[in-house]
């Protein structure tokens, strides 16, 4: 298994951490070739997550964006999001190698809400960590974590975000690496994580690949999705990144700026460095320090991004482009109306580039990703965004 994507990726931790990155690749490689675990991996993806998700075509949506829009539907999924995706495979990966206890981090929530379903499903420890500000913008997924049985552990460091949790996570795991996993939620880290997160949610470019060709003859002219730390996209893009005619596109968050791209935007703003154990683009200040992010979104407040997005933006197989708090929350507002659909303000990031970009797609056919749902974000949405940042 290749540990860069180009110059991008490699394994920048502590020696501590060597042999169980090390563990982990090997277990990762064999549960992979194991045809029993795959065939049970299926089993709950089918019956306890709820796959496979629809491809629904939105007509109002189209005919509103003079468009064929597509919405592969992870908010349908069992916790309402794509991550049970990744959450069910390692935790099963976690299994396979006698661990007990979990660690996890979380922005939006949604990942932690679905690894304490996953340790709750098989009777494991769970700690999820999770900066304080995020804690407070997404009370009720951190009750929803509670409720299954996990610790959550609020983190006041690092603005209080996504970044800070994953320092924290990554603390522990160093600490207690002999019977915890950690189960990072992300296509972020340092080499196996981004390639085993991609693989578990691969699945979705997979799913949506077979169902376009079914629904339409042909593949799209577009594929879209948001992009934080990367999963939900990088697990779409999996299933057309081979196919050339298909474009590819990853929408990041440009905070509260009316000209996108000012604070959270780190593949279109930021710089080549080290994160959490990669080389990727980081969004940086002129001395090489982290900086900070600023969403209306909790999902896409990370100053990073996993080290495939930054290879296939160096090589052009994908392109990533901005959208706006206010496009965001105008997306959110717009498919409630006429769709009947509540995206989670991550995926309203995507829709918004579409709707202000909608020139460029007329006419054609697009996939959007829609990575979760929105009921998590309604606080958020009925302030006008005022309750963050």
């Amino acid at each position: 298994m290749k540990s860069y994507y180009g110059q991008w990726g490699g394994q920048f931790v502590p020696e501590t951490l060597i042999p169980a990155l090390d563990e982990l690749e090997r277990a990762f490689e064999a549960f992979r070739k194991d045809k029993a675990y795959r065939r049970e991996l299926s089993v709950l993806l089918s019956d306890f997550a709820g796959r496979p998700t629809p491809l629904y075509y939105a007509p109002s949506l189209s005919s509103h964006l003079s468009c064929n829009i597509y919405l592969k539907r992870e908010d349908l999924l069992h916790t309402g999001a794509h991550k049970i995706n990744n959450t069910l495979g390692q935790i099963m990966l976690a299994r396979f190698m006698g661990k007990n206890r979990v660690i996890a981090e979380t922005g939006a929530g949604q990942h932690g809400v679905a690894a304490a379903t996953a340790c709750s499903l098989f009777g494991m420890e769970c700690d999820v960590y999770m900066g304080k500000t995020d804690v407070e913008r997404q009370a009720v997924n951190v009750e929803r974590m509670r409720m299954l049985s996990a610790r959550v552990r609020e983190v006041g460091k690092g603005g209080g975000t996504l970044k800070g949790a994953i320092n924290e996570a990554f603390r522990d795991w160093v600490a207690n690496v002999r019977t915890t996993h950690y189960l990072l939620g992300s296509a972020v880290g340092p080499h196996p994580f981004p390639a085993i997160v991609a693989y578990f949610q691969s699945v979705i470019g997979k799913e949506a690949r077979r169902q376009i060709l079914s629904a339409t003859g042909r593949l799209p002219d577009y594929v879209i999705a948001c992009v934080g730390g990367g999963s939900n996209a990088i697990g779409i893009f999996r299933g057309f990144v081979a196919d050339h005619s298909v474009a590819l596109i990853g929408v990041e968050a440009g905070g509260k700026d009316l000209a996108p791209g000012q604070h959270a935007a780190t593949l279109t703003c930021g710089k080549p460095g080290i994160l959490h154990g990669a080389v990727s683009y980081l969004l940086q200040d002129d001395d090489g320090q982290i900086g900070e992010v600023n969403s209306v979104s909790a999902g896409l407040d990370y100053p990073g991004v996993g080290p495939e997005h930054s290879y296939l933006k160096e090589k052009g197989r994908a392109r990533y482009e901005v959208c706006n708090d206010w496009e965001a929350l105008d997306a959110f507002r717009l498919l409630a109306r006429i769709q009947g659909i509540l995206p989670a303000l991550e995926s309203a990031h995507a829709i918004g580039f579409v709707m202000r970009e909608k020139g460029r797609f007329e006419g054609k056919t697009v996939i959007v990703n829609l990575s979760g749902r929105g009921d998590k974000d309604m606080e958020i949405v009925r302030n006008g965004g005022a309750s963050h940042g």
